[in-house]
């Protein structure tokens, strides 16, 4: 049996054929365009999954049904978008949409959602609890328990990005200030290079962002592996706030595993040895278990797999 998975981004439109044991067999992707009409953009989804079951020499009777990860609130039972910032997108019926086009069972949820799913698929070892995090442009979040998806009884939990790490904080997109998200998200880790150059003109950093041809994530953390201090001490103070949002996630629910994904997270080794060593410092319980914290393993492809497997 195959399924489409579709990762809904405010970039890129990626999507893929998925086998029923979450492997991908053919995959692609569209720009989005998200300033367009919704309309428009559920057209070229429709339009990408007919190429990519054409692609893999399949049929339409051959696919069971379509699994949409999307950002915002979804109402899961009905395919609605309650609201979506990054995509436009207030009471939007996605899924009616869609079928409109392509004549397939539909699902929509969360993108975090989907995301969790599909590194639970690739990663998660059928454990009872399983958290996964993104860091990128928010910090994104999703549980899986024993194998389900725990959306709350409104459809919108596991937003850990939104605990508060320092009340009256840094301004956070969803109106509150000092979220776990506006200090251990990319966008911050930006935010907090940027400030760390002004303050030492002599870093290397500088170097790095002109060679790049802009300050990214990558650029702390390339010239704290070169010995720059001012980097490191970024890098330093980034793990920190990283860690103190897991340790906040361990303290209530024990997961099994905490995942951390993101491109970030591409950081390997780096990232996670400082997360991992704050976490077992001041994690509540120092007698018990530890939650073992990964980097997850699926990388882009989490969100796709995730789609497809809630579909199912």
């Amino acid at each position: 049996m195959y399924y489409i998975g579709i990762d809904l981004g405010g970039t890129n439109i990626a999507a893929g054929i998925v086998r029923e044991d979450g492997k991908i067999v053919v995959q692609s992707s569209v720009p989005t365009l998200s300033q367009r009409p919704t309309d428009e953009i559920v057209k070229d989804m429709v339009f990408l999954s007919k190429q990519l079951i054409k692609d893999a020499e399949l049929e339409l009777n051959d696919i069971e049904a379509v699994g949409i990860g999307c950002p915002g609130t979804i109402n899961f039972e009905t395919g609605e978008v309650i609201y979506s910032n990054n995509i436009k997108m207030e009471h939007y019926m996605l899924a009616k949409e869609f079928q409109k086009y392509l004549n397939l069972p539909v699902k929509i949820d969360n993108d975090a959602n989907c995301a969790a799913m599909g590194e639970y698929i690739v990663s998660g070892n059928n454990v009872p609890i399983f958290m996964f995090i993104t860091l990128g442009t928010g910090v994104g979040s999703g549980l899986i328990l024993n194998g389900k998806v725990f959306r709350g009884f409104n459809g919108a939990a596991s937003e850990a990005g939104h605990i508060t790490l320092v009340s009256g904080g840094e301004p956070c997109t969803c109106g509150k200030r000092g979220c776990w998200e506006t200090y251990a998200s990319v966008t911050a880790l930006i935010r907090q290079t940027k400030v760390a150059m002004e303050k030492n003109p002599e870093s290397l950093m500088h170097e790095i962002a002109k060679a790049e041809g802009k300050i990214s994530g990558r650029t702390s953390f390339d010239a704290a592996k070169q010995g720059d201090k001012a980097a490191q001490a970024v890098v330093k103070q980034y793990a920190q706030y990283v860690a103190d949002g897991i340790v906040s996630v361990e303290n209530v629910l024990q997961p099994d595993i905490i995942s951390v994904g993101g491109g970030i997270s591409r950081e390997g080794e780096y990232l996670l040895q400082p997360v991992c060593e704050y976490a077992a410092a001041n994690g509540f319980n120092k007698f018990m278990p530890k939650t073992k914290i990964v980097t997850a393993q699926s990388f882009n492809d989490a969100g796709i797999i995730g789609a497809a497997m809630i579909a199912k």
